[in-house]
């Protein structure tokens, strides 16, 4: 026989005016969580009740109802409608909606009803804002209503514009929201997806490799172009500009770059035309110039305007006030914030004076020009003051006063009256992609080039460091071509002193660490020069044994040519015809004897100045060499631009080099082969190595609701 199954019946409900309401002592809820009686009486004001009170009859001692309830559970909601009647806002006579429960124990009904209450999945939420958005109510009113920052609100409406299919994942714990937010950066949702089918399948899926990927083709706001422009301008241009609400986006990303260039060309272009007022004979305007590009040329010397006598006093009281404030706190383990901050401020003011105003010789300035660029901080870089070789010759030479900028992509005549300005806008050659599937195929000239170029500035730098190598290497040389036949040509020191110049601009020259410590030792030593050259045997004769030797070893270290020179492959193999080295091979002569090592001169592959220039093969074999089969297996379904930019984070602090900057094994006993060098003159026995190195970790930053 089968047996019946008993009914469920529910509990009745009733509206009961709240004055016969009493908060039950058997309500569970004693710790204050969540939202606030006072926001929660707002949202009941605004939308009113939309849970009812679950309540019990208050019996007497002979158990007969008083006509009074009790409230075990729904306690805030009771607390917030007594806020109101307080308020007078609600009366205390106002039916409330109320489930009677007859049996059972209150502190179970008070229990389950905070247990089994289940939040919104995140997803459910961005969407309503959405929805809440999309029926006309601004970020402003949907804040007020749920008790949240209009900042909240555009980033659940970010994350609710996030590719649907991308949701579905997210829904699934397929990602998570750290991951989602980082999808929030582009609304391209053909884009999003793509990223996502590339990170899943090869694990390098973290929120800030996600975020290199959606923006790798855009320019950070924070970039001297962009800064030199200006953000405003360029959204006044029609640009667009990516934001990450998540996380510190330091200004955000700029889409489209060919504008902004576009842009800068225009504004060093207004600039220069203002420059042309200044009387030069020729301006060239480029982003950027490559290293050296002021070699042959030859820098007149300006006449800083004079001070005025209030500028004098100022500048007297400014040191006056400075020395005092040193005075006072010479013996200070640490200055006061407000000393160390005037300190500061007095320092900026001098500096400024020194930045004066230079007045030039008019007879000077009709024959030299003007280089205009943007510096590294995105502000505008005039360098004045060059005259070329063909503006040097005599006033009698038909040729004098002809411009001989060729190497301009653009130029234009500027001016109305007089000799008329030249103003040349310098290009950039377009190189192709090169995307082959064979490995064996040989790097192309141009970037054994650059790669080259790097290495002969570091070994410059490192030479300038060894004043004992630097004389031997001389020596060296001029041996060889007293006393060997075939070697004339087979030192890499271009003795003359001929300082070599780079055939190719390779990217990030002359930001390199090795480029900066050249030019600020040779600046370093122009300022202890005379100005005249009929001074400087006198100037020569005054310094000590070290100080020659050191700048022996710093002119020295300007002919140094260990560049790759397509055009001429002559003296660049292993061996010659003769069977001696060539200037390659005693390149690495020269790098072993200095105890010379890229990595440590700064040196690290990005997908500038190498892993985008060769082909898909070779950037996997250079990461089976610096790291494993695996690692290249994780990147080798990718496309070349996401492999190229994969493969610069695998290689980062692997120490991997290029066979171009690698030291060869045929070199790497030479110096046993050769026997050890004679003494050298004791003043150049001391010389001292160099060595820096340095780390950057991506920052990664949690946002949080």
């Amino acid at each position: 026989m089968t047996k019946s199954v008993q009914k469920i019946t529910l509990s009745p409900s009733r509206d009961i005016p709240f004055n016969k309401l009493v908060l039950s002592q058997s309500n569970v809820r004693s710790v204050k969580a969540g939202v606030s009686i006072e926001q929660l009486a707002e949202s009941i004001a605004q939308r009113t009740l939309l849970q009812s009170l679950s309540v019990r009859a208050v019996v007497d001692t002979e158990g007969n109802e008083t006509g009074m309830f009790e409230v075990p559970a729904g306690g805030r909601r009771y607390r917030a409608l007594e806020l109101l009647v307080k308020q007078k806002r609600m009366a205390k006579t106002q039916a409330v909606p109320c489930v009677v429960r007859e049996g059972g124990i209150a502190e179970d009904d008070s229990l389950a009803e905070n247990d089994e209450r289940i939040g919104l999945h995140p997803l459910d939420q961005f969407r309503a804002f959405q929805t809440l958005s999309g029926a006309g109510l601004s970020e402003e009113d949907i804040a007020a209503r749920h008790f949240v920052t209009p900042a909240v609100v555009k980033q659940r409406l970010r994350l609710a514009s996030v590719s649907p299919k991308l949701h579905d994942v997210y829904a699934e714990d397929g990602m998570t929201l750290e991951q989602l937010m980082a999808f929030s950066v582009t609304a391209d949702h053909a884009r999003q997806e793509q990223v996502w089918d590339n990170v899943s399948r090869s694990g390098y899926d973290e929120p800030y490799q996600i975020r290199r990927m959606l923006t790798e083709n855009t320019v950070r706001a924070s970039d001297r172009r962009a800064q030199f422009v200006g953000l405003d301008a360029y959204e006044q241009a029609g640009g667009g500009v990516l934001r990450d609400l998540f996380e510190h986006d330091d200004g955000g990303w700029l889409q489209d770059v060919a504008l902004l260039d576009r842009l800068v060309t225009a504004k060093l272009k207004a600039e220069a035309e203002t420059l042309a007022a200044e009387g030069w004979k020729w301006i060239s305007v480029a982003l950027d110039f490559p290293y050296g590009h002021t070699d042959g040329l030859r820098e007149i010397e300006g006449k800083p305007v004079d001070l005025s006598p209030e500028e004098q006093a100022t500048i007297d009281a400014l040191n006056a006030e400075r020395a005092k404030l040193e005075s006072d706190y010479q013996h200070a383990d640490e200055l006061p914030d407000e000393v160390d901050r005037r300190l500061g401020e007095i320092e900026a003011a001098l500096m400024a004076f020194e930045d004066r105003s230079v007045l030039y010789d008019p007879a000077e300035i009709v024959r030299a020009g003007v280089f205009v660029s943007i510096d590294s901080e995105g502000r505008l870089s005039v360098d004045r003051g060059y005259v070329r070789p063909e503006d040097d010759l005599p006033a009698t030479d038909p040729d004098v006063g002809r411009s001989a900028d060729t190497s301009s992509t653009e130029g234009r005549e500027v001016g109305s009256s007089g000799p008329r300005t030249v103003v040349s806008v310098a290009g950039a050659p377009v190189e192709s992609d090169g995307d082959d599937d064979d490995v064996t195929r040989p790097l192309p000239d141009r970037l054994i080039t650059e790669l080259t170029a790097h290495r002969t500035l570091a070994l410059r730098d490192a030479l300038a460091e060894n004043p004992a190598i630097a004389f031997q290497a001389v020596l060296h040389n001029f041996v060889l071509t007293a006393f060997y036949r075939f070697a004339s040509s087979g030192s890499c020191l271009e003795i003359g002193l001929r300082t070599p110049t780079f055939p190719a601009q390779a990217p990030g020259l002359r930001e390199s660490a090795s480029a900066k410590a050249v030019e600020a030792r040779h600046e370093s030593w122009k300022a202890r020069l005379p100005q005249g050259e009929n001074d400087l045997w006198d100037a020569l004769t005054a310094l000590d044994g070290d100080a020659q030797a050191s700048l022996f070893a710093h002119c020295a270290s300007f002919a140094v040519n260990a560049v790759h020179e397509p055009a001429n492959r002559t003296n660049q193999g292993r061996i010659s015809a003769h069977g001696v080295r060539t200037r390659l091979d005693q390149a690495d002569v020269l790098a072993r004897a200095v105890d010379f090592d890229m990595v440590r001169a700064g040196w690290r592959p990005t997908v500038d100045n190498y892993l985008g220039r060769v082909t898909k093969p070779r950037i996997l074999e250079a990461v089976r060499e610096a790291r494993d089969e695996s690692s290249a297996q994780l990147i080798e379904h990718l496309k070349k631009a996401d492999m190229a930019k994969e493969a610069e984070r695998l290689l980062d602090g692997s120490g991997w080099l290029p066979e171009p900057l690698r030291l060869t094994d045929a070199t790497a006993s030479l110096a046993e082969e050769e026997g050890e060098a004679d003494p050298l003159p004791e003043f150049l026995g001391d010389a001292e190595n160099r060595e820096n190195a340095g780390d950057d970790e991506p920052e990664q930053l949690d946002a949080a609701e």
